[in-house]
């Protein structure tokens, strides 16, 4: 039976938990992935363990192990920039393709106080998942990287 777990600033994962999370997110990112502090970094923002606005991490499970996680960071502003921003989102590299992703999402969307943004690579095949929950493209995202 599929069950989700959400950790946020009231139920906070344990050290375990926390490095399990960290270490799916690892392997099944894989090439749209960032280092492994990088992960938990922004697991630790959205349970607010390091001075930020929270968010959540939510955990789809299926008989105790991982099928998927989702990392979402409250940004602290609304209207100009969405109260939240997706920072990860995995699928078991061997369940992709039976609507895991999409559940989560939905779950993620119901779960967040406000607008969310997310970054995905063009060539990402998730970017028309995203497109089916309704996101859209409006902007062209610029950087400097100092």
């Amino acid at each position: 039976m599929l069950e989700i777990h959400i950790f946020d600033t009231i139920n906070k994962p344990t050290l375990h938990e926390k490095n399990e999370v960290a270490d799916f997110l690892f392997e099944h990112l894989e090439q749209y992935g960032d280092p492994k502090q990088h992960i938990l970094k922004a697991i630790d923002f959205s349970i607010k363990e390091i001075s930020s606005f929270g968010g959540f991490t939510l955990k789809l499970t299926e008989d105790g192990k991982i099928k998927g996680v989702v990392v979402i960071n409250q940004t602290g502003m609304g209207g100009y920039i969405p109260e939240n921003i997706l920072v990860y989102i995995a699928i078991h590299k061997d369940h992709r393709g039976e609507g895991l992703g999409k559940k989560l999402m939905q779950k993620a969307i119901e779960h967040s106080k406000g607008d969310i943004a997310l970054h995905v690579e063009a060539n990402n095949p998730a970017k028309f998942l995203y497109e089916k929950l309704g996101f859209t493209n409006p902007y062209l995202e610029m950087r400097l990287k100092k």
